[in-house]
């Protein structure tokens, strides 16, 4: 039958794990909570705006008119001529004379917009008219880039964490490898002595039972012992009684007794949960060119899905463009025809920006440390020689 300590151990155990993810959780809806609550605010501010016709509007129509007619007046004109007449006057135009604010403006699309602002892309396809949506816009950024950055932070402790394991995992599955390699029969065989000895040593080094510190006292044959016959009985009494009591959880005795106590418990567990984050990142030693075959292979597989839906790009564009994302340059030389689908790679992206961000972290370390050996390199250089008189 199971114990009434068993159900609250469960209780316990789900308790932590609750209080250990609790802190990630938090970073991550408050930053999906942000995005939707801006995308309901843009949608609404600059989707609902009002297109007025413009001076610069009628006048892109009365050149346009001036040049067809010209070109229909005068059919022996030069069409070069003509090419460079039409190119110089679409230059002028705007996008929103031509285009409906509801069909940029939608949920979906004040959503791209408002991830586009928070990771600091901007690719500069969606960008808001109104005056009321540049002044929310900079408020947005403002409040959504550094909890964009400390959503990046955490996720990358626990992304640092899981590299460095892998990598200690890896170079300890290497050494085996390479010792087993260079291992000879006979090494083997005195390393498997070593190791049987040690093993016996340790078992003979460990506490003994009351009866066997009898038989030792009464047979003689072991060295004499620094304590009193008293005190080895007391210390052996109080060992075996200690192993008699049955385990129970501390955590659970002080949750039944005072449950105040544990809350409190609980509550500096969590802050602490908060005050680690970005120390893993401090702790992370991974390989440079480790980390670029990451990324690498990271690109190459959202560029071989994206096509799929983004019928106008092929590999490379795609490569270039997720690259372009992740590192958050945006220049917005690519437009993307349903960004609706590209918010499922929002998980994605917010990854993306992990491993580069690492990969950043890694090589930024590794260049001050190139600069402190070529400091410490020319100072040696500069420092004077002793010179060494004669007596």
């Amino acid at each position: 039958m199971a114990s009434p300590s068993q159900p609250l151990q469960g209780k316990t155990a789900c308790k932590k794990i609750f209080w250990a993810v609790f802190p990630h959780a938090c970073f991550i809806l408050s930053l999906v909570i942000y995005a939707f609550l801006g995308a309901l605010m843009f949608s609404h501010i600059e989707g609902n705006r009002k297109v007025n016709l413009s001076e610069e509007y009628r006048k892109f129509l009365q050149n346009l008119w001036y040049i067809s007619r010209n070109l229909s007046d005068n059919m022996t004109e030069n069409e070069e001529i003509f090419k460079e007449k039409i190119h110089a006057l679409l230059n002028t135009a705007e996008r929103d004379w031509f285009v409906n604010p509801k069909d940029i403006w939608t949920f979906f699309g004040s959503l791209f917009f408002c991830c586009t602002v928070f990771t600091t892309v901007g690719y500069g396809n969606t960008y808001p008219v109104t005056r009321i949506g540049k002044y929310l816009c900079m408020l947005y950024a403002l409040f959504g880039i550094p909890l964009m950055f400390l959503v990046l932070t955490d996720m990358g402790d626990i992304l640092a964490t899981v590299l460095s394991k892998s990598y200690s995992e890896f170079r300890k599955l290497q050494s085996k490898i390479l010792a087993s390699k260079l291992c000879s029969g006979s090494t083997c065989n005195k390393g498997d002595e070593l190791k049987s000895r040690a093993q016996s040593n340790i078992v003979i080094s460990e506490p003994l039972t009351l009866m066997e510190v009898l038989k030792s006292q009464t047979g003689g044959k072991r060295k004499p012992v620094k304590y009193c016959n008293a005190e080895i009985f007391e210390m052996l009494i109080a060992r075996e009684n200690e192993e008699r009591k049955p385990t129970r959880n501390k955590s659970i005795e002080r949750w039944s007794s005072c449950p105040e106590l544990a809350r409190g418990k609980t509550v500096s567990r969590v802050i602490e949960n908060f005050d680690k984050i970005g120390k893993e990142l401090e702790k992370l030693d991974v390989p440079i060119v480790l980390m670029v075959l990451v990324i690498f292979v990271y690109i190459s597989c959202a560029a071989a899905i994206l096509p799929n839906w983004e019928t106008r790009l092929d590999f490379q564009e795609a490569f270039y463009f997720c690259f372009i994302t992740l590192t958050t340059i945006g220049f917005g030389d690519t437009q993307l025809e349903h960004p609706k689908f590209f918010l499922f790679f929002s998980l994605y992206i917010i990854i993306g920006m992990e491993i580069v961000f690492i990969a950043f972290k890694l090589g930024q370390d590794r260049l001050i440390g190139l600069y402190k050996k070529v400091i410490s390199f020319c100072g040696e250089k500069k420092m004077p020689s002793k010179k060494v008189y004669p007596k």
